[in-house]
């Protein structure tokens, strides 16, 4: 099996990708991205929620390798066993990379750890959620933009999981990047468009040492059983998740299709990208 794009043999399938392409396909998304959803420029101070696992790390590494100006922002919820190793490798990561990097903390804010508090509920994630929202706006005062690292599976499930319990509110905030809303540091997600598998394709031959581990809260959760079910529908019709990230954006899926092929075929020009400015 060889590359598309040159005789090299390939390391990544549909599409068939050499090591070198897979890099120059997941970046050039990255700031097509950026540039087609206008989601922010060089003059932006950029603060990305970050959390040791291998989309937000990817994130930050790539809009640093972009030359944006970025700083990470970490959210330690007290999970032990497995944040706290997290974290470990993120302060390596940042200070390595030369990152500036805040840690806040549940038990500060809070005055109780996640883990303290999953003893009174069934539901960690609904008790989660509301709470890392509530942090990331209000550490992330005095920045432009809040970056998350949400792939197209996160955005495929979100879309889903909002139209089973008729939550609309939320179902037409979906897309990369939201609305601007009075008092808060309006989001934007530069991995809107690149699947799971290539994020951690990526990560892996990168090299990048991140922590593949999932959360352990997430086994119970309503969001993870959406998550095997698209997975299983994914494998049988490709073309679910993006068709679904796109319903609730309310992107036509064949103008988007075009944008894709025309992204792909300019990350990979060689010597040239023509995104580079963004």
């Amino acid at each position: 099996m060889k590359c598309e794009k040159c005789n090299e043999k390939a390391v990544y399938r549909n599409p068939d990708l050499c090591r070198t392409h897979l890099f120059k396909y997941v970046e050039g998304t990255v700031r097509q991205t950026i540039r087609q959803y206008n989601l922010f420029d060089k003059k932006d101070k950029i603060c990305v929620a970050v959390s040791g696992g291998k989309d937000s790390t990817m994130l930050i590494y790539l809009l640093k390798k972009f030359g944006y100006d970025v700083e990470g922002l970490a959210i330690d919820e007290g999970i032990k066993r497995y944040r706290d190793k997290s974290l470990e490798f993120l302060k390596r990561f940042c200070k390595e990379q030369g990152i500036k990097l805040k840690i806040v903390a549940y038990k500060d804010e809070y005055g109780r750890t996640l883990d303290e508090m999953v003893k009174t509920t069934k539901y960690p994630c609904a008790a989660c959620g509301p709470l890392r929202r509530e942090m990331l706006n209000k550490y992330s005062k005095g920045f432009d933009k809040i970056a998350t690292g949400h792939n197209l599976d996160d955005e495929s499930q979100a879309v889903m999981l909002n139209l089973i319990k008729n939550n609309m509110a939320l179902l037409l905030r979906s897309g990369p990047k939201l609305d601007k809303i009075e008092g808060f540091v309006q989001r934007v997600k530069p991995l809107y468009l690149l699947p799971e598998r290539l994020v951690r394709a990526y990560t892996f031959m990168k090299g990048l040492d991140v922590d593949f581990e999932e959360c352990p809260h997430m086994t119970n959760s309503f969001r993870n059983r959406i998550r095997q079910v698209l997975n299983k529908y994914e494998s049988v019709n490709p073309g679910t998740k993006m068709a679904l990230a796109l319903a609730g954006e309310g992107v036509n899926f064949k103008t988007h299709k075009e944008f894709k092929n025309q992204a792909f075929s300019k990350s990979i020009t060689a010597g040239n990208d023509v995104t580079e400015n963004v």
